[in-house]
């Protein structure tokens, strides 16, 4: 591949919820994946009640918060110069100990002085733990390099991996749902305990995730079920490795609009689809003679959600 041209493909889109005063969600993606450059994507979903009415603010500082320990993350795994990297068992605990407590507490100092700032017509004589609330907000973020891949999450949303071979998980799902529209959050005190942590050393450029995504939870809810927003992301996999990231970026606001008519709240995407280079193929031999296939290969059994995230019908299994 064109040393010119970027190993990732980027896609990054939010969209209001219908009848929402402001979208609380905000996201941000950058960097090339390499090791000066580290890929960096999050999003955060701030909560919107009246208890967290400064919540649209907190997902900013969130998302900006976390590029900036993004950037030190990547600075350590691979650092510049002749200096020696840290062991991959180093960073792993730095991933899940060190990091979570830095952005937490980064984020509750940023809030903090916001509200010192900007509060002087507002009720006094609030605690701490009280401003903190106002600005609750999840969090799901993600860094690739060369080297590691690593993410983080509190709260609801979703980390989507398809793996190489096309298998699609969400490795920081909570082993138990949230009930109801309870959520982990920011404004939790302690929050950085509460932190989930994905972790996977990169051993090849192509052994690198074909597809990372990460998402506010105005997605997965759009959906009837679990398995309806796997064969979503599954689908997102396949029509950016049939068609490209342009064509996919053009379409993504209406996908993302229709999820949010169906989940009634502010949805957010930011995914990143690996374009790197394949291993070297293995040497040639006499090919056995076989019949003439699809050379897509065989055919699944509903190709609809796979092939297309937005079919004409309702692609979220609800009724109209």
């Amino acid at each position: 591949m064109p040393a010119s041209v970027p190993l990732w493909a980027t896609l990054l889109q939010s969209v209001q919820g219908v009848n929402k005063a402001r979208n609380q969600d905000y996201c941000e993606v950058q960097g090339r994946g390499t090791a000066e450059e580290p890929l960096i994507m999050a999003v955060a979903d701030g909560h919107g009640s009246a208890a967290h009415a400064r919540s649209h603010l907190g997902s900013r500082f969130a998302v900006d918060l976390f590029v900036e320990e993004a950037r030190r993350f990547g600075a350590l795994a691979q650092p510049r110069g002749d200096e020696r990297p840290p062991s991959l068992a180093w960073l792993m605990h730095y991933a899940e100990h060190a990091f979570p407590r830095q952005l937490v507490s980064a984020w509750r100092e940023k809030v903090l002085g916001n509200w010192a700032r900007t509060s002087s017509h507002e009720e006094p004589g609030l605690s701490e733990e009280h401003k903190v609330l106002l600005y609750g907000s999840t969090l799901v973020g993600a860094v690739l390099t060369p080297r590691v891949f690593a993410a983080w999450q509190l709260g609801d949303g979703e980390l989507t991996v398809v793996d190489e071979d096309g298998r699609v998980t969400v490795p920081l799902a909570p082993a138990e749902a949230d009930l109801g529209d309870e959520t982990e959050s920011l404004c939790t005190p302690e929050a950085w305990l509460r932190v989930r942590t994905h972790w996977a050393p990169v051993t090849a450029p192509w052994r690198a995730p074909r597809l990372v995504a990460v998402s506010t939870d105005g997605l997965s809810k759009s959906f009837a079920s679990d398995r309806g927003f796997l064969q979503f992301m599954a689908g997102l996999d396949e029509r950016l490795s049939a068609e490209g990231a342009d064509t996919v970026r053009a379409v993504l606001p209406q996908w993302l609009a229709r999820a949010s008519q169906h989940s009634g709240d502010d949805t957010t995407l930011v995914a990143a689809w690996h374009r790197g280079a394949t291993p070297a193929p293995e040497p040639a031999v006499a090919p056995e003679a076989a019949p003439a296939t699809d050379p897509a290969g065989p055919p699944v059994t509903d190709p609809a959600p796979l092939i297309n995230p937005a079919p004409p019908t309702d692609p979220h299994g609800r009724d109209e």
